[in-house]
């Protein structure tokens, strides 16, 4: 299938520090090549060096080159692309680590080695999204939230460290490490590989915010589960080539101003401007002003302006940042010359390397000023002179992403309630969450250190915070720790209760742990919209904490300001933070530390020698971690009672030869839908409702509702998953004149529960579908999303449209993926959903073919089989990916 890599003959040789190494000289392919936006020029290379004319085509590498003509506007130009390595967290890691697992008992039963199955692309996975603020402001939190953390992942960190001792070309970086993308970029990303080939680093994670390795000049992005075992088993993934969008950058940002303000403000702008499906890419002499950590920083909130990508190629400031984290000094220098052979070293002062862009859009730093964004949208940026009457303005207007619908008289109401043997009244604006969060900001030590340096004149000028603020400082990493406590500045942090209470991202993805039941009851009781300030990404109604109905996102600095005004609604240049013992009044001004003051205090305490210390024992781990006891098997011995991690069904009666291909006859419509049904419809998410099919099967194994947990936490039993699938409230089913995760069995006429019919059918016999609308499987890419309808047991999807990357997925999971002709619709045909549908498969179909389904009413019609490459053939004829590469590795 796969044949000789035509592009070999522009291998070229190199020398770096004594070694000889090859690389592939883009610059020979002709004078396009130097007008491509640097992101591109790296796909390109990733088409160049895995080009076999099967997987990677000589036509991909063209249309990447071609880049001009192929990326216009409404590009429907498709791709593969092969990235350089896999980075996944372990909500949506252990899925992956799973299937592999499965996959070795499946080589072992069909008489192969099974030590054969690991990842082919190196893959890391950080455990940092299971510790919660379950403590704060007390001794000790930091111990406790880990102890709590072990308790509940007991099971699933167990299975992790088996399979950090199983996997080869895996690392897995124990819980209390730091936050995945931090350690991304200060430890895990290579910029460019130094093997005995040369080429740049480029990474596709399981998680939105991979996004932020773009600062260090590392393309990557997130994907879903499916696209990311495809990679790490050595697969091609498929993608539209993107317009680019130059985003320039000129002048220097003021002396009070963060680069939270400016990603706030960059988000903002980029939303308005509409960057969906678009690379970004920055430029111009004003990106030499940021450090690394800002260009991190503005990368990071990439899915929050709404791009693939927001990409800083690599230059001198990269080079050095990789020297400061301790990075090898002779790879370094390999770095620097294979970027410079190979035109990827960019000098942001020199226009003449400037590329052709789609568009340009220009920023001046000098204009950004101090703000914050809310109080339900990551690009509602207001700055922080105006945060006082656009709140007071939400309480009364229309509900909405800037309304709480209150009426006039509801402004004024309070709520008292008692805490720790003191009464404190609560109003709307009351902040009760303060959280230094995320690795938006920790992983960036001019605001860290500016939050320290802050709360040192704030508590030196005599200011507090009120005791029943719930304050919290998650560090992305151990080395935010050391140079936070060799700068002098974890006292006055610890003084106003923002003492280390984990390292892992916390109260950014939701993980704020409980309130005190006397601030619930007079927040519910008197209908409060009290509020959250962290500095984190995300700031969705109902993220941060159900009663916390606003929330903010804010630089570290302004995280300590708020939570020591104890309200939103404050203007900071008229109204004081405080007072002082003597009574004179403090305003945020006096005890603002300039940017020149941080960065002074960041040269002389960050340093290559922290870095080294905290990764040289990364894989090592706490005391707990050690003392869980994983098998050594190279078989994982699954524990038939765990509700957390579970062998999937996915290779059960596999046989050695590809099954035939067969009609599907007689199928049932399990679900029939209308248009824009999401992945958030389909995969299972959030807590686990107490009337699902989910909390049944759990009361069953003698669990209790609090014990439930949330389906995140559960991705790794296919037993929850499938009970979640289309568990959705707000499923619109067409068989039911009502929104909700129930669907009707046929003939008996019956409603029930979506997976409750899908039993009742496998136990008749009866293969099913699902008959969609438009854009099926539009939103984020999720694994569930393919994985739980086939263990629903849908055998193909018939929809009027779908989102490629879905339906992928769908073919990633050996269910047909069908199309209704150009202008026909399940209501233009006539079809109720009721009857019997024969799906007349070839038994060795071909890309783009047209096939007849009949029904049993007499109807028939023609529809498009979305098998379009011969790759997807390829894995639908071994019953999905999955199942293609067990075969594989039994030869």
């Amino acid at each position: 299938m796969s044949g000789p890599n035509p592009y070999n003959g522009i291998l070229k040789k190199l020398e770096a520090s004594g070694v000889s190494y090859n690389y592939y000289n883009l610059p020979e392919l002709g004078p396009q090549y130097e007008k491509l936006p640097f992101s591109i020029r790296v796909l390109l290379e990733s088409a160049v060096r895995n080009c076999d004319n099967f997987e990677v085509k000589k036509s991909d590498v063209e249309n990447i080159l071609n880049w001009e003509k192929t990326g216009k506007d409404s590009s429907s130009v498709e791709v593969a692309f092969k990235p350089a390595r896999v980075l996944l967290q372990d909500l949506t890691g252990v899925p992956a680590v799973v299937d592999f697992a499965a996959m070795r008992d499946a080589v072992k039963t069909l008489g192969g080695n099974p030590d054969k199955i690991n990842p082919i692309c190196p893959s890391d996975l950080v455990i940092d999204h299971s510790v919660q603020v379950d403590f704060a402001r007390v001794d000790n939190a930091l111990q406790k939230n880990e102890e709590i953390e072990f308790e509940r992942n007991k099971e699933r960190f167990t299975f992790l460290k088996w399979g950090a001792k199983a996997f080869r070309n895996m690392l897995i970086v124990p819980p209390g490490s730091g936050i995945v993308h931090q350690v991304n970029l200060e430890y895990l990303a290579r910029v460019v590989f130094t093997d005995k080939l040369l080429y740049p680093d480029s990474v596709v994670g399981t998680d939105s915010h991979t996004t932020m390795i773009n600062g260090l000049g590392v393309v990557g992005w997130g994907v879903g589960g499916i696209e990311a075992e495809a990679v790490m088993l050595g697969q091609a993934i498929s993608m539209l080539i993107p317009q680019v969008i130059g985003y320039k950058l000129v002048g220097k940002l003021n002396q009070y101003a963060t680069s939270t303000d400016l990603v706030l403000t960059i988000t903002k702008n980029l939303r308005q401007l509409g960057v969906v499906g678009k690379f970004v890419e920055f430029f111009g002499p004003g990106v030499v002003e940021l450090s690394i950590a800002d260009r991190a920083t503005i990368s990071n909130m990439c899915p929050e302006y709404g791009a693939t990508v927001g990409f800083f190629p690599v230059d001198e400031n990269s080079l050095y940042y990789l020297s400061q984290t301790n990075r090898d000094p002779a790879k370094i220098d390999a770095i620097r010359k294979y970027l410079q052979s190979v035109g990827m070293l960019r000098d942001y002062a020199n226009a003449a390397q400037d590329p052709v862009y789609s568009h340009i859009v220009e920023l001046d730093l000098s204009t950004v000023v101090s703000c914050i964004s809310g109080p339900k949208r990551p690009q509602d940026r207001a700055s922080v002179t105006e945060v006082k009457s656009q709140f007071l303005t939400a309480l009364t207007h229309r509900v909405g992403f800037n309304g709480y619908g209150l009426k006039p008289e509801a402004v004024g109401a309070k709520g008292s309630f008692t805490f720790e043997g003191h009464e404190y009244t609560l109003r709307h604006g009351s902040v009760v969450i303060a959280a230094i969060t995320s690795c938006t900001n920790t992983s960036n030590p001019s605001v860290m250190l500016g939050a320290g340096l802050l709360a040192k004149k704030a508590v030196e000028a005599g200011l507090s915070v009120l005791p029943y603020v719930k304050t919290s400082l998650s560090p992305g990493s151990g080395v935010v720790t050391h140079y936070l406590q060799e700068s002098g500045v974890v006292p006055y942090l610890e003084k106003l209760g923002f003492s280390i209470v984990g390292y892992g991202c916390m109260t950014c993805i939701g993980n704020s742990g409980p309130l005190p039941e006397t601030i619930i009851e007079a927040i519910e009781k008197n209908e409060l919209v009290c509020c959250g300030v962290l500095s984190g990404n995300r700031n969705f109604e109902g993220r941060i904490h159900p009663n916390t109905r606003a929330n903010y996102l804010a630089s570290p600095l302004l995280v300590v300001a708020y939570a020591i005004a104890g309200r939103i609604d404050i203007d900071f240049e008229t109204e004081p933070l405080g007072k002082r013992p003597d009574g004179s009044d403090v305003f945020l001004r006096d005890i603002w530390p300039l940017r020149s003051e941080i960065q002074e205090v960041e040269k002389k305490t960050v340093i290559p020698a922290m870095f080294r210390d905290v990764y040289a024992r990364i894989e090592n781990g706490s005391n707990s971690w050690r003392s869980l006891n994983a098998p050594d098997d190279q078989l994982y011995p699954w524990d038939l009672t765990s509700t957390y991690i579970r062998k999937p069904p996915f290779f059960d009666g596999m046989t050695r030869d590809l099954p035939e291909i067969k009609k599907i006859k007689n199928a049932k419509v399990l679900l029939f839908l209308g248009d824009s049904v999401t992945t958030d419809h389909i995969s299972p998410a959030g807590s686990i409702s107490r009337k699902s099919p989910a909390a049944r099967y759990l009361a069953s194994k003698g669990l209790t509702p609090r014990e439930f947990n949330s389906y995140g936490s559960r991705r790794g039993n296919d037993e929850i998953m499938a009970r979640g699938t289309f568990a959705n409230i707000r499923l619109v089913n067409k068989f039911l004149n009502h929104a909700g995760p129930q669907t009707i069995h046929f003939p008996s006429g019956e409603e029930m529960d979506v997976f409750d019919a899908a039993e009742r059918y496998k136990s008749e016999g009866v293969p099913l579908i699902a008959i969609v609308g438009k854009d099926y499987g539009s939103g984020s890419s999720r694994d569930w999303a393919a994985k739980g309808p086939l263990l629903l047991g849908i055998k193909a999807v018939i929809a009027e449209s779908y989102e490629r990357i879905h339906r992928s997925n769908l073919v990633g999971m050996g269910i047909v993926p069908l199309q209704f002709l150009e202008g026909q619709s399940a209501e233009s045909l006539g079809l109720t959903g009721k009857e019997n549908y024969t799906i007349n498969l070839p038994s060795d179909p071909r890309p783009h073919q047209k096939i007849t389904v009949e029904t049993d009413n007499g109807k028939s019609f023609e529809v498009l089989v979305r098998f379009d490459t011969e790759v997807d053939l390829l894995y639908f004829k071994h019953g999905g990916i999955l199942n293609c590469m067990v075969r594989r590795m039994l030869s």
